[in-house]
């Protein structure tokens, strides 16, 4: 077994917070810089560009980067992906300094793997903690849009407030996941940890760096809680809107509405998509994730006592601000 590498990026508590946030004083009405924060990331490449977590970053205005050799510099921010919690900056540090992690490959884990965490916790940079892969495939939320993240990996290794953004290793030092979220009721570890996986961080870095933002296809609905659904006794997704300029109103699915009299009129019942059946919104996701923007999806809806099959051609999600 091969020692991990340490990771490049491991910003620290004191002068080097990762991100701040400006506030005004109530008295003196001077627009103070107040720490906001910590986390963890590390080096995606030889021009500067850093990985973390989205929700390490969000809302800053201000963010430093602090290497292995603690060496700090300005990052700015590349782009980010709200819906799976990656962000990429870029910071100006010499070509020599900057050490990039060896990306390795999620699909072919194994539970009782042995694994490796590295980051920042409590601001204890340059942390090393270790474990085994506990569970994969499983599902967690976005922190910052609530929109699920699939096949997640779960580790027993310790990961704590700071580790967020940092790295999951294998045996080989090679990058498997971002560490990400815990399930902790006292906010501290309690063995069970979530890491998205280095497939899909892979894709949307690349976009990120391309593009500064990542193209993802929306039917163009809001839908009703998954219990709200239950409760009518049918299984599938009920559309509440379906704005007329987006995929969903184009194509003719209908959103809940209330008649003259305030009566609720229920809109369509998402039940399948291209055969696949939706279930619930997660289920929704998972499909939409698979296609790309332009795709002809066929949406099987239930619309009073009676099924239809509509055609909707799905567009890019809008820009994020």
């Amino acid at each position: 077994m091969s020692t991990p590498p340490s990771p490049s990026w491991s910003p620290r508590r004191g002068n080097c917070n990762p991100m701040s946030s400006l506030r005004q004083d109530a008295f003196t009405l001077d627009v103070l810089e107040v720490p906001q924060g910590s986390g963890s990331g590390f080096v995606w490449d030889k021009d500067g560009h850093v990985v973390t977590n989205y929700h390490v970053i969000r809302g800053a205005s201000d963010l430093k980067v602090t290497l292995a050799d603690q060496t700090t510099y300005d990052a700015k921010v590349v782009g980010f992906d709200q819906d799976k919690d990656v962000a990429v900056l870029r910071v100006n540090a010499p070509k020599d300094k900057l050490k990039p992690i060896p990306i390795g490959v999620s699909a072919d884990l194994l539970v009782g793997q042995k694994v490796f965490a590295i980051g920042n916790p409590f601001g204890l940079d340059h942390t090393l903690t270790t474990g085994v892969i506990s569970g994969l495939r499983r599902e967690i939320s976005s922190a910052a849009t609530g929109r699920p993240i699939q096949d997640v990996i779960q580790t027993d290794a310790a990961i704590n407030p700071g580790n967020s953004g940092g790295p999951l290793l294998d045996s080989s030092g090679n990058l498997i996941g971002i560490n990400t979220a815990i399930y902790s009721p006292s906010g501290a570890s309690s063995g069970v940890g979530f890491s998205i996986p280095v497939d899909t961080v892979g894709g949307i870095v690349d976009q990120l760096v391309k593009f500064g933002k990542v193209t993802r296809p929306v039917l163009g609905i809001k839908f009703a809680p998954d219990q709200s659904v239950e409760q009518l006794g049918v299984s599938g997704v009920l559309v509440l809107d379906a704005p007329a300029n987006g995929p969903a109103g184009k194509a003719g699915l209908r959103p809940t509405k209330r008649d003259a009299y305030g009566r609720l009129i229920l809109g369509d019942i998402i039940t399948s998509v291209n055969g696949k059946k939706i279930t619930n919104g997660s289920d929704l996701y998972r499909i939409l994730d698979q296609c790309k923007v332009g795709d002809t999806v066929t949406v099987e809806v239930l619309r009073g006592d009676q099924k239809e099959k509509i055609p909707v051609i799905l567009e890019a999600k809008p820009d994020e601000t």
